[in-house]
């Protein structure tokens, strides 16, 4: 009867070690896979933020310029000059009166 147990336990014996050395090769297969996806995600996240800078940064330049096309004195030369634009020099109140047409006073007499 002792035999049956020797190579039972032979058996506990090698196939636990065995079990044991799959589990850490898959996890350290696991670990370099997570660490080479950590690496490709920070280089993203880097680059996202270089262009992140760079936006922002023409951004900046664009609001400047968009100030300097507008500004009054700039804009007031450039009607002066293209349109022959200059300052009234009286003012003049035009008024308007309505023309009374037949269609228009037979709305209003019925």
């Amino acid at each position: 009867m002792s035999a049956p147990s020797t190579t039972a336990t032979a058996r506990s014996g090698t196939l636990m070690p065995l079990a044991l050395a799959l589990l850490v090769i898959t996890s350290a297969i696991a670990v370099v896979q997570v660490k080479h996806k950590n690496r490709g995600l920070t280089t993203r996240i880097e680059t996202a933020r270089q262009q992140r800078e760079a936006l922002q940064l023409e951004w900046a330049q664009l609001q400047l310029e968009e100030a300097t096309l507008a500004q009054h004195a700039r804009v007031d030369a450039i009607a002066r000059a293209q349109f022959g634009m200059v300052d009234p020099l009286d003012y003049q109140i035009v008024e308007i009166t309505p023309v009374n047409t037949p269609a228009t006073t037979s709305g209003i007499a019925q």
